[in-house]
Formats: C-alpha cells, structure tokens, sequence
C-alpha cells in the first residue's frame, strides 16, 4: 500500500472511529514554545511536557482531509510565503517524538476567507469549490511534518491563527487545537497586514489580539508559535504540538 492510499484509509478509519461530529461545524467562539527554525527538526527549549491545550475547531474544518495530503497547500492563493514547522510529540513517552501521527491544518487566506465554504452570512465569499490553505501529513521518525503555505490574514473577532486536528494511525482523534501568533509593535502580523502589495488590505484597524480572542483569552502559553524570515523572504514558522497518544 503506497503512501496516499494509507492516508485515505486512515481517513476512513477516523471517521469510523470518531464519528462525523469531528469534522462538524462548530462556533469559533468555543509559557511559548521556543523552536529552532528553517531547518529538518525542532528542537524544544522548554522541560514543559503537557497536553497542548484543546480548542474549538471552529466553523471551517476540513470536509474531506484524506483526500488533501500534500506538502504544499497554497492552492491558488498569493501572500507572503510562510513555512510551517510541527513537531508533534507524546506526554505518555516523555514527550518523545510521535511518529506516524497524522496532521490535519487549515487556515483563512489573506483576506480571511476559507476555502470549502461560503455564500452565508458567516462568509459572503463563496469558496465551496476550492481546497486551498488546507492539508494532510505523516510526522516522520523526528515527530515532523512541514508546509508551505501563506501567512494567514485575519478576520472580525479572531487573531491571526491556524487550525491543526492530530490522529493516530487508526485514525482516532488525539487532540484539536489552534496555532496563535506573536503580536507586538514589530511583530510578523503587524509588518505582514501592513504589506498591501501582497494582498493585506485590512491593516491592523480593528484587529482582535490574541487577549481578546474568545479562543485564546486564557492563554496562549503552549500555542504561541516562533516566527523567523522577513515580508521580501517569506517566513518560518515553528512549534511543538503535545498529545496524549
């Protein structure tokens, strides 16, 4: 069995498993983790090894992830560049590197729509027939999986974000949480919705911060990704992903 045709059966097998809920729509109003950058692993720099804490996976899941597995999910979109980095590891084996676990991530694009919806008054911009900013990965012997994608725009009510849902090989939910991003006066959003040029019209004029978020006013102490590169080069982003395997 090749590789793509593993990744349908354990979409299969999850749903099986878990039950359709887990890619029903919900409401999005259901210490950082240090990383190396830009290279084949991510070394944590924190002792810490708790669960990554679990979040809504908001209105916009993924309809049918098994049929997305790639490395680059941009699609049709254009934006800034952003590499992402996830290491996912297990707090049952002292946080050793998980392999094998399969990484589910999605996220809006740089004007905050989602693909695979829309045409509502929760999103007027009708993507039902696209895919993009959406993908599927193995974590490898390191616990690793990498994308390329775009830096996410924002949208009313939520900072800038990305969603991940964890499964292990027989496709049982391990964890469904969010990816929060630095903010501050220099800070990757700031520059990044201040580069018009690329597609970021919204500026930071009403932007909700990270405090304010309804998912991530109590904390984002093991959410908050590292974020390295510049608008010209692209970014990296790296983090490390906790569950409970």
């Amino acid at each position: 069995m090749d590789r793509k045709e593993f990744l349908k059966g354990i979409g299969l097998m999850g749903i099986a498993a878990t039950g359709a809920g887990i890619f029903s729509c919900s409401t999005d109003n259901d210490a950082t983790t240090s990383t190396s950058s830009g290279d084949a692993s991510v070394t944590p720099t924190s002792s810490d090894c708790a669960v990554t804490n679990s979040e809504t996976a908001g209105p916009f899941p993924t309809n049918d992830p098994e049929d997305l597995e790639r490395v680059d999910i941009t699609g049709d979109r254009t934006g800034v560049a952003l590499a992402i980095n996830l290491v996912i590891r297990d707090v049952t084996n002292s946080c050793a590197e998980l392999e094998n676990a399969v990484v589910d991530i999605w996220h809006c694009d740089a004007s905050g729509n989602y693909s695979e919806y829309g045409g509502s008054g929760m999103q007027s911009t009708n993507y039902q027939n696209y895919h993009f900013l959406r993908g599927r990965q193995i974590s490898d012997a390191d616990g690793l999986v990498k994308f390329q994608s775009i830096f996410p725009g924002w949208y009313t009510g939520r900072s800038t974000h990305i969603h991940v849902h964890i499964y292990n090989t027989t496709g049982t939910s391990l964890l469904v949480t969010q990816i929060a991003f630095p903010e501050g006066e220099d800070s990757a959003v700031v520059v990044v919705n201040a580069a018009s040029d690329y597609g970021y019209t919204k500026g930071m004029s009403d932007y909700t911060y990270n405090a304010n978020d309804n998912v991530f006013s109590d904390g984002v102490g093991n959410e908050l990704a590292t974020l390295s590169g510049s608008v010209s080069d692209g970014y990296t982003l790296d983090h490390i992903i906790n569950v409970k395997a």
